[in-house]
């Protein structure tokens, strides 16, 4: 079986890729810019648009593994910031989606995002395949939009098309908040959340992969939404002290009432900080269980473990 992944250089992609290999398979890897991948047959495909033109990148292949996208950006300066989410993620995926079909592709999987759903959850309520769509941001309904568009190709073409919805996504190599977060918590910086009661979903990148690598071929798959999650959520508070044990240190947290925190964050127009740090944002991933008979293979103590290793180069 011969695979091509879009966006084979990124955090997801080369844990995808280091997976795809080690299970013998044939790998082209189209990354942006000339990347240094061991064992995969590179195409640098450039920029991805309406565009882009991918007949080289998809001779012969079987499953295509589409994770390249303009990803969410906080604070972001664009003028037209959808315009610009777009390009990328409408227009790219689905110029990609009607040359694979045309090129014979078989199985179309597409990692879109749990922002199609919305930014939280009630208690209790987590967002599942059937839960209505709510995006909220312009990179939420760029994934939405490139997820309806699929679909429809999929009619049209006969081309089986897999959606996948993780939420955030941690590991070795991740950057951003997540990474910022474990290094306050290895410094010791005191932290005014150790009374977050909220539930949020997280998905370690092997899970992640995981689940991918049970879509590339499983017959339930074909033409499905699925959520993707570690199976086991967590409040604000329990997510530090989880990093702090995964770290070998002790988490300085102070109890300062959710509602106190959260009044404090307004008054000073960091409401959305507020909200990712004490709203709550889950998933459900029994569909995935059922259909696919999948399992996540890694605990959230596994993949904090190293997430740590990934970002400080601690001792094993």
């Amino acid at each position: 079986m011969k695979i091509l992944v879009a966006g084979a250089n990124g955090f997801v992609g080369r844990a995808l890729c280091a997976e795809l290999i080690k299970q013998g398979l044939t790998i082209l890897a189209a990354v942006r810019e000339k990347a240094a991948l061991e064992n995969c047959i590179p195409f640098v495909i450039g920029d991805i648009n309406h565009a882009t033109n991918w007949s080289a990148a998809l001779s012969g292949v079987d499953v295509v593994i589409h994770l390249a996208a303009r990803v969410h950006i906080m604070n972001d300066t664009s003028a037209d910031p959808l315009a610009e989410f777009r390009k990328v993620n409408v227009d790219g995926t689905l110029n990609f989606a009607r040359q694979a079909a045309n090129a014979g592709v078989k199985r179309f999987i597409f990692v879109s995002s749990v922002k199609v759903n919305g930014e939280h959850t009630e208690a209790g309520k987590p967002f599942n395949e059937n839960s209505i769509t709510d995006p909220q941001d312009a990179y939420g309904i760029s994934k939405l939009e490139a997820e309806q568009g699929l679909l429809k190709i999929a009619q049209e073409t006969g081309m089986e098309v897999v959606i996948i919805r993780p939420p955030l996504v941690y590991g070795a190599g991740v950057k951003a908040n997540f990474a910022s977060m474990m290094r306050a918590v290895r410094r010791g910086i005191p932290l005014p959340l150790g009374a977050i009661h909220n539930k949020r979903s997280f998905v370690y990148v092997g899970n992640l992969v995981s689940v991918i690598m049970c879509c590339i071929d499983h017959p339930a798959a074909a033409n499905q939404v699925f959520m993707v999650s570690d199976g086991n959520d967590l409040s604000t508070t329990q997510l530090l002290r989880s990093s702090a044990a995964a770290l070998g240190v002790r988490v300085r947290l102070l109890p300062l009432p959710q509602k106190l925190l959260e009044m404090g964050a307004a008054l000073l127009g960091k409401r959305d900080v507020a909200q990712r740090l004490c709203g709550s944002l889950q998933v459900d991933i029994t569909k995935a269980r059922t259909m696919l008979g999948w399992t996540p293979p890694f605990s959230v103590a596994d993949g904090l473990k190293a997430t740590a290793l990934g970002l400080f180069n601690l001792d094993k």
